[in-house]
């Protein structure tokens, strides 16, 4: 009897469900911990240009502990690349790093040095650093090597981050809309000040110029009703008004406003969500975790992705408060109908170009190309705010998507959406030749 019982335990073992939990695969454990930073800047309200810098900033230590540790074939030594770069510390070749924990605890130290709330993080920390001990018995000689080397970095990043420019626009006057005809200005409902109108003058990663890829100027502002622009108005103002449900659902899918201001009689109170760079960042770990990528690939994505955003936002607020143009409902509601609203929330800056259009076109043309090409992939990044998930086909497609939802939502004009995503493939094709990958055929050359 005692052997039969034997038997049927170690039968058991190899039946799932009672089996013991798989160990999580890098990639999967590399999403989740930039997951943890995604909702800190949730929480923090984090607006869309500086959640995609930290995303860059928290990817750089983990790419670069991978980088000095393994010198992998396929990256890029940033310290000839990127806009100012340090040179990094090379590890001490007798001191045991262990490459898995120290990119995830990298990634969560420079979130905690660099995020308003990053002191949240710190309970995240701790549980890797117990993970580490009781799941993959890392030796305390292990755990000490790799936290120092990785702390190390992370100093480096931060430091490196503190003169890109960021702390002094808070510094700057406070920005006055201009008041000329077809100029922007704040919006309804809570008619907000202009969101981070200095961001132009952030040092960019990669980039030469922020105005190196400035697009074709928007059609010129015209109240006459056979007028282009007005035309533009016109298609918004007729194409919000007959919403199929699929276009409801793309315009809420990608949404991705960081504050909605809910108004219920005299009550006003805010939801938060992810930015576009958090969403992106979301499909970008979607699809490494599909695909099984190694650790170091995973960065390498994740990384690549960080920095294609943070210049890409660059370059689209140089345009923004280059060309300070008018917003649709502002227009709408004084040439065709004052109680029109879209069915998205305006966001607070000028309307040219389209940064959902930029920053997804640009991200689109780097995955594509890491990825040898396309890649069908189910998005579920939006379903923890009630929204249900979407398939693709390719990472073009959603960033098309992507771009027509500003016109479903209400909030650009056909010109913006089409002129961003031209103005987004050409700074990814950049980024890659920077990095000397090759661009995707059939994208880029509109």
């Amino acid at each position: 009897m005692k052997r039969i019982l034997i038997f049927i335990a170690f039968t058991l073992i190899g039946i799932p469900g009672w089996s013991h939990p798989p160990v999580e695969t890098d990639a999967a454990a590399y999403t989740k911990v930039l997951k943890k930073l995604t909702d800190v800047m949730v929480n923090d309200v984090t607006g869309p240009c500086a959640s995609a810098r930290y995303y860059a900033y928290a990817n750089l230590a983990a790419y670069e502990l991978v980088f000095q540790q393994q010198r992998p074939a396929q990256y890029a030594d940033f310290a000839a690349t990127l806009r100012s770069y340090p040179n990094m510390t090379r590890r001490d070749p007798d001191a045991r790093i262990d490459l898995r924990f120290g990119t995830l605890y990298a990634v969560l130290r420079t979130g905690e040095e660099l995020l308003p709330s990053g002191y949240l993080l710190e309970k995240a920390r701790n549980e890797l650093v117990a993970e580490a001990k009781s799941r993959y018995k890392l030796s305390d000689a292990n755990l000490q090597a790799t936290r120092a080397y990785a702390d190390s970095l992370v100093k480096k990043i931060v430091q490196y981050a503190a003169k890109d420019g960021y702390i002094k626009t808070s510094g700057y006057l406070r920005y006055t809309p201009l008041t000329d005809k077809g100029a922007w200005a704040p919006t309804p409902p809570a008619y907000s000040e202009a969101y981070e109108p200095y961001w132009a003058t952030l040092r960019p990663f990669l980039l030469d110029s922020v105005a190196r890829f400035r697009p074709a100027p928007p059609v010129p502002y015209d109240e006459k009703p056979d007028s282009k622009f007005f035309a533009l108005a016109k298609e918004v103002f007729d194409t919000t008004r007959a919403l199929t449900a699929e276009q409801r659902h793309i315009a809420s899918f990608w949404d991705c406003n960081p504050f909605f201001l809910n108004q219920k009689g005299h009550v006003s109170f805010g939801t938060k969500k992810i930015t576009p760079g958090g969403h992106w960042m979301g499909i970008t770990g979607i699809v490494c975790t599909q695909k099984k990528l190694s650790l170091a690939e995973t960065v390498r994505w994740h990384t690549l992705v960080g920095l294609t955003m943070a210049d890409a936002f660059i370059s689209c607020w140089e345009e923004k408060y280059h060309s300070h143009r008018i917003r649709p409902e502002t227009f709408i509601n004084q040439h065709l109908d004052r109680n029109w609203r879209p069915m998205l929330q305006t966001p607070p800056f000028p309307e040219y170009t389209s940064g959902h259009s930029v920053i997804s076109a640009s991200v689109a043309t780097v995955l594509t190309a890491l990825a040898g090409g396309p890649v069908a992939y189910t998005d579920t990044v939006e379903e923890e705010f009630g929204i249900p998930k979407r398939s693709y086909r390719s990472f073009e497609q959603a960033a098309q998507e992507a771009a027509v939802s500003r016109l479903y939502g209400g909030i650009h004009f056909r010109d913006s959406i089409e002129q961003g995503a031209v103005q987004g493939r050409r700074i990814g094709r950049y980024v890659l030749d920077k990095m000397g990958l090759k661009s995707p055929e059939g994208l880029g050359s509109r």
